[in-house]
């Protein structure tokens, strides 16, 4: 009897530092597992409309030494097939993304000569990590790119570099304008070689009207595959492409909040231009935590600068990034349009406007009133997932 209960307690003894050792090996197991998805690559894709404020958040992120970034990649696709509508060019369009956030550039291939180098990329020298090692060895990784310099120095380096480079970094972000509905990336949303981020960066109307009018030439074929005219250039005098703008924004912010599928939680943010011009510290912040990318004492300094300079910009430039105080531009509409301009805005952006927390002005001197403020308060709009 005693022998049976020494073996017994043997036993008892023996199952504990198995159990023990088991949940060690599982906690150990998780760290690892936990490590490598820290590790996972990242892949964010900066969702907007032109003249939005798109260029500059995209250069938030490009200076970023853990990031790749292309500006609108997609405009090689629009450039190549100017005759269809932007819903029948939407495949085409996530495909090339696709193949980019994996670092596949042979997409290319259907859009570009044979021979070509890094600058047949449209705006490459708005990239960081095209303007340093492995695709150009003028800059160091954790240096601030000046666009004019890289745009001499770097653009006849081989095209084949571009994937040399996308491939070493942990983020690949990709800054886009020619999406319409969020649910035409729901295959990317679900890709699990993806590891897809959104951001759906969203602007005041009548601001976003009055910077078009400045890049109108610029903006003329666009116009045209938005509208859908097969290929006629349009002047868009009835304000019809910024209603299809501010309609693309209720149908993708509504998709994103309202019965969205379980696999975007987490992974749609909504950020408003205003927002980040008042308190570009605070929402970039956020954005990179969204991403997970830590800000760094360089980026720091770089953002204030070039939110608080007093360039007036070069108007003559539609895609330039240059320093100026950007709190400021953002509400240049309200000198710059006329009423009858912004109440037809207002009329045809009326859905867009109310969701996304912008106020219209009942008046000329409503809208010349600075000291009334037509943005609603961060803190009452609510911007996350539901």
């Amino acid at each position: 009897m005693v022998r049976m209960r020494f073996n017994a307690s043997v036993a008892t003894g023996l199952l504990l530092l198995q159990t023990v050792f088991l949940l060690v090996l599982y906690s150990r197991q998780n760290i690892s597992l936990s490590r490598m998805e820290d590790k996972e690559k990242v892949h964010l894709l900066i969702l907007s409309s032109w003249r939005s404020g798109s260029s500059f958040v995209g250069q938030i992120f490009s200076q970023h030494p853990d990031v790749f970034y292309l500006m609108e990649p997609a405009w090689h696709v629009w450039v190549s097939m100017f005759q269809n509508s932007a819903k029948v060019l939407h495949m085409a369009v996530r495909d090339l993304v696709r193949s980019v956030f994996l670092c596949d550039m042979s997409v290319f291939d259907a859009y570009m000569p044979r021979e070509r180098n890094v600058s047949s990329l449209f705006q490459w020298a708005t990239s960081r990590a095209l303007c340093t090692a492995p695709a150009c060895n003028f800059f160091g990784r954790d240096e601030i790119t000046n666009e004019s310099s890289c745009r001499t120095l770097c653009g006849k380096y081989p095209f084949d570099n571009v994937e040399q480079a996308c491939n070493i970094y942990s983020h690949v972000v990709i800054k886009e304008v020619r999406f319409f509905d969020l649910k035409v990336l729901y295959p990317l949303l679900t890709d699990p070689s993806l590891n897809l981020r959104i951001i759906h960066l969203v602007r005041d109307p009548r601001a976003v009207v009055k910077s078009r009018e400045q890049s109108m030439k610029a903006l003329i074929r666009d116009n045209g595959i938005v509208l859908n005219t097969n290929g006629t250039k349009v002047d868009d005098s009835k304000y019809e492409v910024i209603q299809q703008i501010c309609r693309s924004h209720v149908q993708m912010f509504e998709t994103a909040t309202l019965k969205a599928p379980s696999f975007l939680k987490d992974r749609y943010m909504l950020v408003r231009y205003e927002d980040v011009v008042r308190d570009p510290l605070r929402e970039i912040k956020q954005m990179y935590h969204f991403a997970h990318l830590q800000l760094t004492d360089k980026l720091r300094k770089w953002i204030h600068e070039i939110t608080h300079g007093r360039s007036p910009g070069n108007k003559k430039e539609a895609f330039l990034i240059t320093s100026r105080n950007a709190f400021n531009v953002s509400q240049a509409w309200r000198k710059v349009l006329p009423f009858e301009k912004v109440k037809t805005i207002q009329d045809v952006c009326k859905g867009a406007m109310n969701m996304l927390g912008y106020l219209p002005v009942e008046s000329a001197a409503e809208q010349e009133n600075l000291s009334m403020d037509v943005v609603v308060p961060r803190k009452h709009y609510q911007f996350s997932w539901l």
